[in-house]
C-alpha cells in the first residue's frame, strides 16, 4: 500500500508540474507584447532637430552674402526677409561674380523679384551678350520685366539679328514683355455701383376687367 501510495503522489506531482509548465508559457506569452508594447511606447519619439548646419538655408543665405561683401546687418535682414533664403543669395552671388553690379545693388533687386534665379539669369545673359558697361541698366531693366528670363531672350535675339543699342533694345523688350503678360488679364470688365443698381423696366398692357363681347 505504501508503494502504490508512493508511485500515485509522484504521478500527482508530475502531472500538476506539467500543468503549472503550461499555464507558465501561456502567461509569459500573453505578458511579452503587452511589455513591449509599453517599452516601445515609454520610448521617445524623434522629433524635427533644429540644426546650424549647412542644410540650414539661413545659414547658407547669410554665409553666401557675406563671401561677396554685403555687410552683416545687411546679409541678416535680408536672408530673415526672403521667402526662399538660399536662392535669394545665389542670385546676389551669380550677378555679382558674372557681372560689374555690387553685391549691394544686387541683393536690393533680388530681395524684390519673384524669382530671384531668373533675375540673376537675365542680367547675367544681357550683361555677357551687350559689350558696354549696362550692367546697371540691365539689373533695372530685369528687375522691371514680369517675365525676367523671356526678355533677355528678346533682348539678346534682337542684337543678335539688327544690332540694335543696348538700351533700345531693351526698351522694345520691356514693352513687349509687358503686353505679354498683360494679353494673360481678364478682357471683361466689372460693372460698376451705377450700373448695378439699374433694373429693367418692362411695359405691360393692363388686362381689361370686363373683357368685350361679341
Amino acid at each position: 500500500m505504501l508503494a502504490i501510495a508512493t508511485k500515485m503522489s509522484k504521478a500527482a506531482n508530475k502531472h500538476g508540474n506539467y500543468a503549472f509548465g503550461i499555464l507558465k508559457n501561456k502567461t509569459i506569452r500573453l505578458f511579452v507584447p503587452a511589455l513591449a508594447v509599453a517599452g516601445w511606447m515609454a520610448m521617445p519619439l524623434p522629433g524635427i532637430a533644429v540644426t546650424a548646419t549647412y542644410a540650414n538655408d539661413y545659414r547658407v543665405c547669410a554665409g553666401r552674402l557675406l563671401s561677396v561683401g554685403v555687410t552683416a546687418d545687411a546679409a541678416s535682414q535680408g536672408c530673415a526677409n526672403a521667402l526662399r533664403p538660399r536662392e535669394l543669395s545665389l542670385c546676389v552671388s551669380r550677378i555679382q561674380r558674372q557681372t560689374q553690379v555690387a553685391a549691394t545693388d544686387a541683393l536690393a533687386s533680388c530681395n524684390q523679384a519673384r524669382r530671384p534665379e531668373d533675375l540673376a539669369t537675365c542680367v547675367v545673359g544681357i550683361s555677357a551678350n551687350v559689350k558696354e558697361a549696362v550692367n546697371s541698366a540691365a539689373l533695372n531693366y530685369c528687375n522691371r520685366s514680369l517675365l525676367p528670363v523671356r526678355f533677355a531672350e528678346c533682348v539678346v535675339g534682337l542684337r543678335a539679328e539688327t544690332d540694335s543699342a543696348p538700351v533700345q533694345a531693351m526698351d522694345n523688350c520691356i514693352d513687349a514683355s509687358d503686353q505679354a503678360v498683360s494679353g494673360y488679364l481678364p478682357s471683361f470688365i466689372p460693372a460698376t455701383r451705377s450700373q448695378q443698381n439699374i433694373q429693367p423696366v418692362f411695359e405691360t398692357t393692363p388686362i381689361p376687367s370686363n373683357p368685350l363681347r361679341n
